[in-house]
């Protein structure tokens, strides 16, 4: 019979394996940054700056001591963290390179004939010229490679030298050394992997086993769908397989929604009872990415929090309900709202355009103390001086 585990308790759970239980004003350090990203499994990037830029905010957001010094030290000196891709560009823990050369070859094989056709003659030439350039000459970025006469413009204009970087980035040939004003710099992964992780082989069936065994350590519980949902590197069915080949080791749980149903789902028999005894989150007010791992996928954040959220950056401005770029707020275990804000930092501000709390979620006046208390954390870490609540920001 399933074990049932109520809505608050599947909270409590989800906000523990995403890091979000942990007290926030604990020092972090560099050994402890890499920890956190390692137990969040990635934390995506992005190229957005509206307040700060996602993969520096999903880390704020659970320890105001995080230092982007740090990140940037485990990326480009140590090399234990890399690049790569998941759902969507992202930070991933080197050690797991073995397993993403399976995404590779299966990208590649995906890929190489729909991107020669959409290049046309010249692909395989701009291929090898592009690896050897980098073999020979040392790291680049995309710009280095464009032609005097190629006119600039979407993914759909790019010059057959950038496609043939980013076809050796996505399928591991190449990694990203570093970056330069947010723009990649490419070289290749043997010289940017560590040699132990870069070596590193895993046959399939391993492959498919860590990949579903580390999202179901994440998730705390799913279903084998958000299983293979989670990294994005094994396909729904080879999840499915793995949840049956292992349901020895598996217990069956309903988890509770917040529209008052049960959605039946998997979590490990083993340490099950220390993730029921899941601890209560901090009280504090956080403002989260609207990329956060918490909320990527938008159908788990609306069965658990009964939150529904979506990114409008590409909605008509007139067509919005919110605004360009909203970030959801979270406080203890509930997600209550959303703010529409931005770091002018030419002014030294936060300028804060608008909030909207949830039904049911009242403006008291300890909640609004709490949620200017992490704004005035928040200008700080976006290096402006001061928030400035525009009128009517209540609504």
């Amino acid at each position: 019979m399933a074990i049932p585990i109520s809505n608050p308790q599947a909270r409590r759970i989800f906000l523990e394996r995403q890091g979000l239980s942990r007290p926030p004003h604990k020092a972090l350090g560099r050994e402890g940054l890499y920890g956190l990203i390692h137990d969040l499994g990635f934390v995506q990037v992005d190229s957005i700056q509206v307040v700060e830029r996602a993969h520096h905010q999903i880390l704020f957001s659970r320890s105001q001591t995080y230092r982007r010094e740090d990140l940037s030290h485990l990326l480009e000196k140590d090399r234990s963290l890399f690049e790569h891709w998941t759902h969507d560009a992202s930070i991933i823990p080197s050690a797991f390179f073995p397993y993403w050369k399976h995404r590779f070859r299966r990208r590649e094989a995906k890929i190489l004939e729909n991107w020669r056709k959409w290049q046309g003659e010249g692909f395989d030439q701009a291929f090898v010229e592009t690896y050897e350039r980098i073999r020979s000459g040392g790291p680049i970025l995309s710009r280095d490679v464009k032609a005097e006469d190629h006119k600039s413009g979407g993914w759909w204009n790019w010059h057959p030298n950038k496609t043939a970087l980013e076809f050796l980035w996505h399928t591991g040939k190449l990694s990203i050394a570093r970056r330069e004003n947010f723009q990649k710099v490419y070289d290749l992964s043997e010289r940017v992997i560590p040699g132990e992780h870069h070596a590193g082989e895993v046959d399939h069936d391993s492959f498919v086993d860590w990949a579903c065994r580390s999202a179901l350590t994440r998730l705390g519980f799913a279903t084998s769908g958000e299983i293979a949902a989670f990294f994005d590197i094994v396909t729904p069915d080879e999840a499915k397989a793995w949840v049956t080949a292992h349901r020895g080791e598996l217990e069956e749980v309903l988890i509770g929604t917040m529209d008052g149903k049960s959605r039946l789902s998997f979590a490990f028999m083993e340490g099950l009872q220390t993730l029921l005894d899941a601890p209560e989150p901090p009280a504090r007010i956080r403002v989260l990415s609207p990329f956060d791992p918490l909320i990527r996928d938008r159908n788990r954040t609306e069965r658990l929090f009964g939150f529904f959220y979506r990114i409008e950056v590409f909605v008509p401005e007139a067509k919005r309900q919110y605004g360009y770029y909203v970030f959801p707020l979270l406080e203890g275990d509930r997600l209550i709202g959303r703010i529409d804000m931005k770091a002018d930092r030419k002014a030294g501000v936060l300028d804060v355009k608008r909030l909207w709390l949830e039904p049911g979620v009242r403006p008291s006046a300890g909640r609004l103390e709490k949620l200017e208390a992490e704004l005035a954390r928040l200008a700080r870490f976006s290096g402006v001086e001061q928030v400035t609540l525009r009128d009517g920001w209540l609504g």
